[in-house]
């Protein structure tokens, strides 16, 4: 994640702390230094919608061999032993699993931060005060677009207003929760409209994702925006982040996967004001860029372990028979090995790229699907060659 908000504005939130703490630079095997990574846990893949773009191919209904109650509690006991400081809960739908709660208070016990993913459809007011009284540190609420355009995208007529309820059920009590936004050419005229929306709602946190070509979203590599598109809308990020601090609205601003973001903010900023960029520039470094596989994992339902929740065609054990922290730490696994000191690996313009310290490759998934070499560049880095430096060393 890309803390636009932070790097732009100054103003720090809770992640801020992990994704920029002066321990997390150079670390193998989780966060910061004495943790274990971020955990994504696809708590169930069961769901009540069918997006176009689910990288866990879900659909509404039952799924075989996901983990009991008593080998997920097992399970959360085991990431505490590992000191994994936020659990991720998703899906599918994460509200849709029974024990969701009984869940959400073993890690709580653990003092582990429990966060929910969810498509807040089924937030009415009563689930909206049993996750604020069960103690979730956040929930994120994906909208991918504004009212039909959002419903299209979800496979569902009545989506959009149904999420945007469970938005407000939440913020009604007080449970801190944000939004989550996929780019792609089928939402990318309502960019704005979803910065109004979040400003008259009072929302507190917009997270937008670059689309990853993962699960049924392999099918959208034709759908995703063009490298000049990404730039503007990079731009118009930047500037609302920018606007809204102004305002005095507190709005956390992120973007998630595509590490291109990091440089071309600071690209532009060192344009505007190169004593600010310079202190972005040690934020950065402390990064250190992409962490799949390092700071981040993912736990699908069955159990299997893989280096992001977009990466399950790669797995490297499963929780059932071994505990997270012995196969995350294992070197049994190439790719999870070669994830923890990548730069070597790394192909075409991310092998000669100046900016490898502080993106660290980009995002593999997108690479294997368009190249089928897990070790090539990411095909939706849009900076250009000289950004990069790559036609100085051609010269």
């Amino acid at each position: 994640m890309i803390g636009v908000s932070k790097l732009l504005c100054g103003v720090e939130h809770y992640g801020d702390r992990l994704r920029y703490a002066h321990g997390s630079r150079g670390q193998r095997h989780g966060a910061v230094a004495g943790y274990g990574p971020v955990v994504a846990w696809n708590v169930t893949r069961t769901c009540n919608l069918h997006c176009i773009h689910c990288y866990s191919d879900s659909a509404a209904r039952q799924y075989a061999g996901e983990l009991t109650t008593a080998e997920a509690l097992k399970f959360i006991d085991d990431l505490a032993d590992f000191r994994v400081p936020v659990l991720l809960l998703s899906g599918g739908e994460p509200l849709l699993r029974p024990d969701l709660f009984d869940l959400i208070a073993r890690a709580g016990r653990h003092g582990i931060r429990a966060t929910i993913s969810t498509n807040g459809t089924l937030i009415t007011p009563a689930v909206a005060k049993d996750i604020k009284n069960a103690g979730v540190g956040y929930v994120g609420i994906s909208l991918d677009g504004i009212g039909v355009n959002n419903d299209r995208f979800r496979g569902k007529k009545g989506a959009f207003e149904a999420a945007l309820a469970g938005i407000r059920n939440c913020l009604a009590i007080g449970q801190r929760v944000g939004l989550r936004f996929t780019i792609n050419r089928h939402n990318l005229m309502d960019m704005e409209e979803i910065f109004r929306l979040i400003k008259e709602e009072g929302i507190p946190r917009v997270c937008f994702y670059h689309l990853v070509y993962s699960g049924r979203g392999g099918s959208m590599m034709a759908e995703d925006i063009s490298h000049a598109e990404s730039r503007q809308t990079m731009d118009l990020i930047m500037d609302k982040a920018a606007e809204f601090h102004r305002q005095g609205t507190d709005v956390e601003i992120l973007t998630v996967d595509n590490h291109a973001d990091i440089v071309y903010l600071y690209l532009r900023l060192k344009e505007r004001n190169p004593e600010q960029a310079a202190a972005v520039w040690r934020l950065m470094e402390r990064n250190g860029g992409n962490r799949s596989g390092i700071a981040f994992g993912n736990v699908d339902a069955q159990g299997f372990v893989h280096p992001d929740q977009f990466t399950q065609n790669h797995t490297f054990g499963n929780v059932k028979e071994r505990p997270f922290k012995e196969i995350w730490t294992g070197t049994g696994h190439p790719i999870l090995t070669g994830l923890k000191d990548r730069k070597p690996l790394l192909q075409g313009r991310c092998r000669q790229c100046r900016w490898l310290n502080v993106c660290n490759g980009n995002f593999r998934a997108r690479a294997e699907a368009v190249t089928g070499d897990f070790w090539e560049s990411d095909p939706a880095c849009y900076l250009t060659d000289a950004e990069i430096g790559l036609t100085e060393r051609m010269e």
